[in-house]
């Protein structure tokens, strides 16, 4: 139709093809030819090496030359095989040639099969019969299956297709260098299925290491989150606890001068500047941390922006919810009570709300209990729970629970501890710094 024009890909899709098959031939043109000598050298075995963990620490200098000792031995045994079917000079000559391209394949992989295909050519054009009797042709598969091990799955193509093309090309020729068609067709079909098993092995092991880097990645990048969202929550709080005192600084100052009859201009100005730093402090701060409250604006639920933080005086509060969820919990409380200051008394109702929620995670139906210690110098914090009655439900949080706890303690240069109990069950303890008790 007039006016219409055709966007169909009917002509793009054999060009990008086309690009696709000649990038690939490039490539197996550079591996194949131009850097077929390229030095490559195997390494030793890396340190977090399964097999390397499995042998005492003393050996293991020794244990990770192992693919090396491996490829030295099979040359060995090839060169013996080969010698034990025609003893003589001649024959120890040609199984030191069969077995150099064995050895190279350690440094040198895709020149070590070049050096093979040669060495099986001078083989039959030297000794006569065919380029492969059954030892060399499995010495050179068994090059072609340490090169694909070594460099890109595409090689093990290209060497199959060419190793086929010399088989072939040699079967044409007749007289004393050529074998039948049968033989060539068997010895095709064994080395692509070896090959092909060899690819496909290499690349489901490449394809799980990707995996467990992928995954460890993935592990540690969940873990920077969730501690950069607990460290959130805490300057969150910390801003409210900061701005109350500093809004009561500034209160007071403002009112102290109306506390006393014409009290002389020095003071009222100590008390004027004492104000305007407290309500400079405080628009900084707010500039500064205000900003993490509003990006969840919903995460204090019913309670307002307003709302006191809660303190060791709400625990009654947050005993009473959790024995309604199901969780039987004991409170304990030792030694003279203080008012601690409010980032402690914070901490402290923050790491046995989030303890008490674990035991009703990962301990359905295990008794708890909550120990609080006022000690000279601090609190000491314990919550311990029994074993479980029954199998707990998997639960996809990513460990907000001991990350937060730990984050919370080490703001206060403090310690914690947490690990299983004797009778099955799991235990928190943590100490929280706080000397100087706030007075009533």
């Amino acid at each position: 139709m007039d006016g219409v024009t055709d966007t169909s890909p009917t002509t793009a899709a054999p060009r990008s093809e086309f690009h696709l098959v000649r990038g690939a031939l490039a490539g197996l043109r550079q591996d194949l030819f131009t850097d077929a000598f390229a030095l490559r050298p195997l390494p030793p075995l890396a340190d977090g090496h399964p097999l390397l963990r499995r042998v005492p620490a003393g050996l293991r200098r020794y244990v990770r030359w192992l693919p090396h000792a491996a490829v030295a031995g099979l040359a060995l045994l090839m060169a013996l095989a080969l010698f034990s079917r025609r003893p003589g000079l001649d024959a120890l000559l040609f199984s030191a040639i069969a077995v150099v391209p064995l050895v190279t394949t350690l440094f040198r992989p895709v020149g070590a099969w070049w050096l093979s295909l040669g060495a099986a050519f001078l083989s039959a054009a030297v000794v006569g019969g065919t380029p492969w009797n059954p030892v060399w042709f499995a010495s050179h598969l068994v090059v072609m299956a340490l090169v694909t091990l070594r460099t890109r799955p595409r090689l093990a193509a290209g060497m199959w297709l060419l190793t086929t093309a010399f088989g072939a090309a040699m079967s044409s020729v007749g007289g004393s260098y050529g074998y039948g068609y049968g033989v060539l067709f068997e010895m095709t079909v064994a080395s692509g299925v070896v090959l092909f098993a060899v690819a496909a092995w290499r690349a489901m092991r490449d394809s799980r290491r990707q995996v467990e880097v992928q995954t460890e990645v993935t592990r540690a990048e969940r873990s920077r989150r969730t501690l950069l969202e607990e460290r959130t929550t805490i300057a969150r709080e910390l801003h409210d606890v900061v701005a109350h005192h500093m809004s009561v600084v500034a209160i007071q100052a403002e009112a102290a001068p109306y506390r006393v009859q014409d009290p002389p201009p020095e003071l009222a100005a100590a008390f004027a500047t004492i104000r305007e730093n407290a309500v400079a402090a405080l628009t900084e701060l707010r500039r500064v941390l205000g900003v993490v409250r509003s990006e969840d604006p919903d995460a204090l639920g019913d309670a307002g922006p307003e709302a006191p933080q809660p303190t060791l005086a709400d625990l009654d509060g947050l005993l009473a919810n959790v024995r309604q969820a199901g969780l039987s919990v004991e409170l304990v409380v030792t030694g003279p009570v203080r008012r601690l200051p409010q980032g402690v008394e914070l901490s402290a109702y923050r790491i046995v709300q989030e303890a008490l929620s674990n035991v009703l995670r990962h301990a359905p139906g295990a008794p708890a209990r909550v120990e609080i210690s006022h000690v000279l110098g601090g609190l000491g914090l314990r919550v311990v729970n029994g074993r479980p009655d029954r199998l707990a439900k998997p639960s996809p949080g990513a460990g907000h629970g001991l990350l937060g706890m730990r984050e919370r303690v080490t703001m206060l240069g403090g310690s914690m501890a947490t690990g299983p109990t004797g009778d099955g069950g799991y235990e928190v303890t943590a100490f929280l710094p706080g000397a100087e008790a706030v007075a009533e």
